[in-house]
């Protein structure tokens, strides 16, 4: 059932409507604090289940994010036909180390190559609270 925003036009999408749309993508924006100041980070992605997983080197991401809440988000839009959509993921960053061997060996099979070159060694993965998603104009 869509919900549809009266005043708005805007279209909530339901949680498996995010799932499949996240499903379908690579990368992404990831938002973390470093210290007071919001800082968001373009990264190669993929889903462990509802999770965001993402390889990473040491730096902001893996010092400031993980052990804290952090924020994802995919978008598309269509600026000629004014519409789109985006999906917001809410939840705790965590690194995922050797002390979870089982989950380790998990993520380290999942299909994530990043485009950035260098030694990415650390696996973090944002495990949801919140997935929400909304849709403007026909965007499919």
């Amino acid at each position: 059932m869509k919900i549809v925003d009266a005043r708005t036009g805007i279209e909530h999408m339901d949680r498996d409507e995010c799932l499949r749309l996240l499903a379908q993508d690579e990368i992404g924006r990831l938002a973390v604090n470093d210290g007071s100041v919001p800082t968001i980070f373009p990264v190669n992605y993929c889903l462990d289940g509802d999770a965001i997983v993402f390889r990473t080197a040491t730096g902001t991401k893996l010092e400031c994010g993980a052990r804290t809440s952090a924020c994802f988000e995919i978008d598309r839009f269509h600026r000629e036909e004014r519409s789109g959509w985006s999906v917001v993921v809410v939840g705790r960053l965590e690194e995922v180390t050797q002390y979870d061997s089982r989950t380790l060996a998990r993520l380290r099979d999942l299909p994530l190559d990043p485009w950035a070159d260098g030694d990415k060694p650390h696996w973090m993965r944002l495990i949801p609270t919140r997935i929400t998603g909304r849709r403007v104009g026909h965007a499919t």
